[in-house]
């Protein structure tokens, strides 16, 4: 109480003043103890965690070894392949090819159940699903032969590049440095392993087939990466596993590997020097096994490395941990030690204290330590000493608040009391504030993770016009790297045709406007365009644009060529002349393959080449192609054409070529663009060929009839009509001679005289119903007069033709469709009146017969009308029926007066 206040009767003192100086004084030992042991439980954890983190990179590398296994697989079966397809009549190619198949099986399924139990990023299981499926959709256009060599390697080499990503994802972690330069090395070996892989293959295909395909020499790429690889290798690995790849490198194989690149660098005519493919395949070989050994050594020394860290991290938590509770027993022994050293000489002065109090002034005090007034200045003293202390303790918290170490903590157990609670306190706070902020930076990884490992394209862009950051789906669709992408203004990277669209989209979006489903065009680096389906939504406070955006050129262009498909195929539907059809194919063809040149050719008996259709195209385009795809029967590139074949009935019938009109050539991969675009028109190219086919025999059968009568015309009239005409004049004769004969006699051969020239007017009638003569000597014209003239059934005309000649096919083929109606009218429709119109418009002479006949003719129906239905439609024309029951019959026919092709 302070001096001079009293306190009030029956009033209880505070809590702590009621409790005895020992009481308190255990209190103030159980502070730094309960400290002590809070710091024993965090280094626990700690090392834990450490442990934990050890454990998880063990079982890490134990499914990257899987992984890296299936990589081999992959690339041994990627070499199979490429040998099935570049050098099919090699010895044990297929067996070859279907053990590395089984092979890569075994290895896949090794791998899952190797990462069946992985739980951490990245998702295992679900890359090597979608690898399963990658390696099925490239192992089956293989096995089609769709691809070329080169082809099948990129299928692979893509592959195999996911295997080592995810390979690389999984040993990324450096728990210490001695795992982190083991895990180092082995990266560094294994693609040194997958360079020399890709160049065993390269140089494989050349070797098999020297520029086939348009496929050069190996590029010097491969050699170099190599080398970068096992230079990191070298500066990462252990003295032994060095030594052993300087021995490998110094194999017969290694120098017989060296020699044939020296020899490829050396100049373009020293393929003559290079080895057969059977050495250089066991050359390789060897070399390649010599890697895979140091690479499997490297595996075995990462793995002991990683067993060895987390066997000591375990070792050192329990020498640790021992050591700590040895600690805190000691400390609390010797806390309680101290507090009863405390107790007893403040017990003795309380005691003198009362006894002075009390006025026992003879009160001997025993504790011989100092008087009132040095304790007095020495807790002063003291207290200042803790104050300074303290202060220190937390301007260093502050230091390692503000260097973000977050894991520092104030030596609690340095004081006591209050200023023990309080640096508690602040140890708390630091220790909630790091876990807030370790639970941040983890979203943050996940949110990373799902960035990197997204398909679509991702991107954050700015309202300035440059992107801020990329994901690798964007780096991968337009071919450019990040630093590229953010080094320019993105409107750059759009087609010049959409960027008023674009720069309009962004002007919303600077207005706070969100965008969906806008498209455009961007420019790969290789030149070629993509077409992207964006939604994006604006951070105005923050200037900044969060898009995302999808690859639709693939389906644009399947929407493009179905579109094209059907135009054809209506060409064909309708009936257009096959020149037509083909040079509507070949304009299609150009306008798929943006290219404004393309030709359909077709495949002569005696191998030359006719033109079918084309569109734009200068003579000569496209031979050198033509040439490629007759040889192989596959899609080519020569030159700087393209050419894919079209196939009939299984019989090589022609190709569909294109070429370039530019400088620049056509892009890669439009050989399989065109191949897969002249598939689908092919059924149309068939069916038109199949049209041209009928009306050529048609025009055949029709023109063999008409040369059959007047084959019969000719031979009736100068041979039976002359005999004919001779038997009369014979007869006549007879007559002359037989005056004296009887009456009965006279009159018999009167009656036969009579029957002969009956019998000549018949045959007469029967030559000139054959082939009318009229036909031949006035045309058609006079043809029509005289068949109404002779119609049993009246005849009104309404001619309208030209004073010049039509040709003769199409004078015959009315002349005959007029005769056979006329009669038809005459005999089965009960017709009063016949109509007979002609004219001419636009190349086309139109006729239309038309009787006020019963009606109902039906083409079957045995009135003739398909044999008139084929001689029309033989010479390119159109015959039309209109025949109702009970309202006559109208026959209505088109024929072109130009000439029609006959024949494809």
């Amino acid at each position: 109480m302070r001096p001079g206040v009293r306190r009030p009767a029956g009033a209880r003192p505070p809590l702590l003043a009621r409790l005895r100086v020992g009481t308190k004084l255990m209190l103030l030992v159980l502070l730094p103890v309960t400290g002590l042991f809070a710091f024993t439980v965090f280094s626990a954890l700690a090392q834990w965690q450490e442990a934990r983190t050890l454990e998880d990179f063990r079982a890490s590398t134990k499914v990257s070894f899987a992984t890296a296994g299936l990589y081999e697989a992959v690339a041994r079966e990627r070499l199979a392949e490429v040998l099935a397809e570049a050098a099919p009549d090699r010895t044990d190619t297929a067996a070859e090819r279907d053990a590395a198949r089984g092979a890569t099986h075994r290895a896949l399924t090794a791998a899952e159940g190797a990462a069946a139990g992985h739980m951490g990023q990245p998702d295992v299981l679900g890359v090597l699903d979608s690898l399963r499926n990658q390696l099925h959709a490239a192992r089956l256009e293989s096995d089609s032969g769709s691809l070329t060599p080169a082809r099948i390697e990129q299928r692979y080499a893509t592959v195999a590049r996911y295997l080592l990503d995810t390979v690389r994802r999984l040993d990324s972690s450096r728990p210490t440095r001695a795992s982190g330069r083991s895990g180092d090395a082995y990266l560094a070996i294994l693609g040194a392993v997958e360079a020399a892989e890709r160049e065993r293959v390269e140089l494989a295909v050349l070797l098999a087939a020297p520029r086939q395909d348009g496929h050069g020499g190996p590029a010097n790429r491969w050699p170099a990466l190599e080398s970068a690889q096992l230079d990191t290798f070298r500066q990462t690995a252990s003295g032994p596993l060095r030594a052993r790849l300087s021995r490998a490198l110094l194999l017969p194989a290694g120098r017989t590997v060296r020699a044939t690149r020296d020899t490829l660098m050396a100049s373009e005519g020293a393929t003559k020097r290079l080895p057969s493919l059977e050495g250089w395949l066991t050359a390789s070989g060897d070399r390649l096994t010599a890697l895979r050994g140091i690479a499997h050594a490297t595996a075995v020394e990462l793995a002991a490395d990683a067993d060895h860290d987390l066997k000591s991290a375990q070792d050192r938590g329990e020498r640790e941990l021992a050591l700590s509770v040895g600690v805190l027993f000691a400390v609390t022994l010797l806390a309680l030690t101290l507090s009863r050293s405390i107790t007893r000489p403040l017990t003795e002065v309380s005691q003198g204290a009362k006894a002075l109090a009390a006025g026992d002034l003879p009160y001997d005090v025993h504790y011989r330590g100092r008087d009132e007034i040095g304790v007095v200045a020495d807790t002063f003293r003291e207290l200042h000493v803790t104050s300074e202390r303290l202060a220190a303790e937390i301007r260093t918290m502050n230091t390692a608040f503000d260097d973000n170490r977050l894991g520092h903590r104030a030596d609690v157990a340095a004081f006591d009391g209050t200023w023990a609670q309080l640096l508690g306190g602040m140890n708390d706070t630091m220790a909630s504030f790091a876990a807030a902020h370790g639970r941040r930076r983890k979203a943050e990884r996940e949110l990373a993770s799902i960035f990197t490992l997204s398909l679509d394209l991702l991107c954050i862009c700015g309202i300035d016009g440059y992107f801020k950051r990329v994901n690798p789906a964007f780096e991968r669709t337009l071919g450019y790297p990040a630093d590229v992408l953010h080094a320019k203004p993105w409107l750059e990277f759009v087609h010049p045709e959409d960027r008023a669209r674009t720069r309009a989209a962004l002007d919303r979006l600077a207005d706070g406007v969100e965008l969906a489903e806008f498209e455009n065009r961007f420019l790969r680096g290789d030149g070629t365009e993509r077409w992207l389906q964006w939604s994006a939504r604006p951070v105005t406070g923050e200037g900044l644009v969060y898009a995302a955006a999808r690859d639709v050129t693939e389906s644009r262009r399947a929407d493009r060529e179905q579109a094209a498909l059907r135009r054809v195929a209506t060409l064909v539907a309708r009936g257009d002349s096959p020149h037509e059809v083909f040079t509507a194919v070949a304009r299609e063809v150009g306008l798929a393959l943006s290219s404004a040149s393309a030709a359909v050719l077709r495949y002569e008996a005696d191998g030359a080449v006719t033109v079918l259709g084309s569109a734009h195209a200068a003579a000569g385009a496209g031979e050198e192609a033509a040439a490629a795809v007759a040889q192989t029967r596959r899609a080519a590139r020569a030159g700087r054409s393209v050419g894919a074949p079209i196939v009939v009935d299984d019989r090589l019938w022609g190709a569909v070529v294109a070429a370039p009109t530019g400088p620049e050539p056509l892009p890669p991969g439009t050989e399989s663009r065109l191949a897969d675009f002249t598939e689908l028109v092919a059924t149309a190219i068939a069916n038109a060929d199949s049209r041209a086919q009928l009306r050529a025999s048609r025009a055949r059968v029709v023109a063999a009839a008409d040369a059959s009568r007047r084959r019969i015309e000719r031979d009736l009239h100068d041979g039976v009509q002359q005999r004919l005409v001779s038997l009369q004049l014979e007869l006549r004769m007879a007559e002359s001679m037989m005056d004296d004969q009887p009456a009965e006699f006279v009159e018999q051969l009167a009656h036969i005289s009579k029957g002969l020239d009956d019998t000549f007017e018949d045959l007469l009638h029967i030559s000139r119903g054959i082939h009318p003569a009229i036909l031949s000597k006035g045309g058609l014209g006079p043809a029509l007069r005289a068949l109404a003239r002779r119609s049993a059934v009246p005849v009104e005309l309404d001619l309208r033709l030209p004073s010049v000649r039509l040709p003769e096919q199409t004078e015959v083929a009315v002349y005959y469709v007029t005769s056979e109606s006329l009669t038809n009218a005459a005999k089965h429709a009960s017709a009063t009146v016949v109509q007979v119109a002609a004219r001419t418009y636009d190349d086309v002479l139109e006729v239309s017969i038309g009787d006020d006949g019963s009606g109902g003719a039906e083409p079957g129906g045995g009135s003739g009308l398909i044999g008139l239905i084929d001689r029309v439609e033989a010479i390119g024309g159109k015959l039309a029926i209109s025949s109702p029951p009970g309202r006559g019959t109208t026959l209505t026919i088109r024929l072109p007066l130009r000439e029609q092709p006959t024949d494809v």
